[in-house]
This record gives C-alpha cells, structure tokens and sequence, in this order.
C-alpha cells in the first residue's frame, strides 16, 4: 500500500516556478506509471520495475486559451507517449539521470520554459512508501536569446532556412 503522500493530489500552484521572469501556464501529468529496468543493485539489473513520473512543464500563455486548439499548447497526451518510449530506451541507471531526460524532453521536444520532474519508485523498501528524486530545470534564456539572434543575423544575410537559393536568388 503506498502512503497518503503518494495518493495525495500534488499542488501544482505551491510548486510553480520561482522567481520567473513572465506568468506561465502549467501542463502537467501526474502519477504516470512506467515499467523500466533501472537501479544499481543486481536485483534491478535484469526485471522491469514500476517508477511513477509526475511532470509539470510551464509554458509562456499558451494561444489554447483563447484559440481551444491542441496545438496551441503542449499536448500531454504526445507526452505521455513520449514517456512511454523513454521507459523502453533510456539505458541510465540512476533516477536523476532519468529525471534529467524527461526534463530535456519537456523543455527541448515539448518547448516548455520551465520543468519539474518528480521520479519514484514506490516500495522500493518495506518501510518506505516510495524513494525518488525531484528536479526543477529551466530553458537557458541566454542560449534562446543567442539563438533568436543568430537566426536573426541569418536572415538579414539572405540565408533564410527552408528556401533555396537559384542563381543567386530566392
């Protein structure tokens, strides 16, 4: 049986972002189950376990909120298949660094700003009700402003991605 603190609905608004820069909204998957082989011990080494994955991505306000279209905004349930795949590749060992994937996954495929991930393995021990680990990453607004300008400069050289250059003309 695992312990009220684990069935308890998490509080999105007490673990938003500190300190952000602009309002985000949160999209969030709570309670995902995933069978991996993750561990260290040689009893983890060969059998699928179950490790429960919440994710809570902020996004800048997303267009959903007026245009009520999918795809305007970070589609959970694109994620949770995206997890879904992670169970089966990842090949690390630790929590954290499983953590750390998801978390690269919400911010870089997904586009989220900032991410929580909170991984556990309920039961590990019989007087335990889970042992995990939680992480809070958030997109470097130096590397994204560096980018944007970069593209920028592109641009005004003429080099605009995805047209082509005919006898040097677009």
């Amino acid at each position: 049986m695992m312990s009220a603190a684990m069935n308890a609905p998490l509080d999105w608004t007490a673990a938003g972002p500190s300190g952000a820069a602009e309002p985000l909204d949160l999209v969030f998957i709570e309670g995902f189950a995933g069978r991996t082989v993750i561990g260290i011990h040689e009893s983890e080494l060969h059998l699928p376990q179950t490790v429960l994955i919440d994710v809570c991505a902020g996004l800048p306000r997303v267009p959903a909120c007026d245009t009520d279209r999918i795809a305007d905004t970070l589609d959970y349930g694109e994620l949770r298949l995206r997890l879904q795949r992670l169970m089966a590749e990842h090949g690390v060992q630790l929590l954290e660094a499983l953590a750390e994937r998801v978390a690269h996954i919400a911010l870089e495929e997904f586009g989220a700003r900032w991410v929580r991930v909170r991984i556990a393995k309920p039961r590990k021990f019989d007087d335990t009700g889970a042992v995990g680990v939680v992480i809070e990453r958030r997109r470097d607004p130096a590397a994204s402003a560096a980018g944007r300008a970069a593209t920028l400069k592109l641009i005004g050289a003429g080099m605009v991605p995805g047209s082509k250059v005919v006898e040097g003309r677009r």
